[in-house]
């Protein structure tokens, strides 16, 4: 099995059950570890470079450097027909631009194939002064094999569609399982305050939401594939990939953020025995049936 060729090669892992390791590592050294072609799919969003809690700023081109270094070890990493979703937000540079976006900076640092940049819309947000107040964020879908990879549409279509029973030469036009999502996802952003923050809020101040990750791991890998994040955070990823019958694997570097990570998992596993011993079969194509016990697992 993959992963225990991993752990073999691996130091002790800071949490693990079947089917998910998670280290307590620098995610570039422990890569170089790693055999090639071991990855369906990864997903990660990075540190921006920009002094949040979890990251010391640097120079510019060093970050970019650093950036090419890593992406190229998961490119490596990754099998032909895999996928990376990129999610990098935007920096400072001084005399040049308020707010770059960072993929701007990394689009020759990048060996893979670029697929489509979609567009994360949500309603929260930071209010402008002397600019519009910012609501997205990008992911950028990459494949290593520009003509073989994963599109699972089917398991992410929007079944709401306007005109359902539209007809062309007397046949239904639109798609029964609904719609192809469009390249902008309008999806609630992981809110944090005394009075809204939401229910699956963590202490990690960048949290992703399940249903983001939810899209990316149904539409980009089948069950029982090897999903990486190298920046796992508060362990979103894991959680989904798990609850989708993947595999996974993660790295992050601060300890604290390791054990939330880890108690998310073992609280969404223990609800999922406890479904299970009641006769309730757990599917994870019914993920968003699921989605509001995943938001409560959120280690508080």
């Amino acid at each position: 099995m993959l992963l225990n060729q991993v752990k073999d090669i691996m130091t002790e892992p800071y949490y693990s059950t079947e089917g998910c390791l998670i280290y307590n590592t620098d995610c570039f050294p422990a890569m170089k570890r790693m055999s090639n072609s071991l990855l369906d799919l990864t997903v990660t969003s990075p540190p921006y470079n920009i002094g949040k809690e979890y990251e010391k700023p640097i120079l510019l081109q060093e970050y970019l450097e650093w950036c090419g270094q890593w992406i190229t070890e998961i490119y490596r990493l990754t099998k032909r027909k895999g996928a990376f979703w990129l999610n990098l937000g935007y920096l400072n540079v001084p005399d040049r631009a308020k707010a770059i976006p960072i993929p701007y900076l990394l689009w020759d640092r990048i060996p893979f194939y670029l697929i489509q940049e979609i567009v994360w819309n949500y309603g929260a947000g930071v209010a402008g002064k002397r600019f519009f107040s910012p609501r997205n964020e990008k992911f950028l879908w990459y494949v290593k094999d520009e003509h073989e990879y994963r599109f699972n549409l089917d398991d992410v279509r929007d079944p709401e569609v306007k005109y359902p029973n539209q007809k062309k030469n007397g046949k239904i036009k639109v798609n029964p399982l609904g719609k192809n999502p469009t390249d902008v996802w309008q999806i609630p952003k992981v809110t944090s305050g005394k009075n809204r923050a939401s229910k699956e809020r963590t202490p990690h101040p960048a949290q992703f939401p399940v249903s983001v990750i939810e899209r990316i791991i149904k539409v980009s890998s089948n069950e029982g594939d090897i999903i990486f994040d190298p920046f796992l955070g508060s362990g979103t990823t894991a959680l989904v990939a798990l609850a989708l019958k993947r595999k996974v694997i993660g790295f992050e570097l601060k300890s604290e953020y390791c054990e939330i990570a880890a108690k998310r998992i073992k609280d969404f596993l223990e609800f999922k025995q406890i479904r299970e011993s009641q006769g309730i079969l757990f599917s994870g194509h019914e993920l968003s049936g699921e989605a509001k016990y995943l938001e409560i697992a959120s280690g508080d």
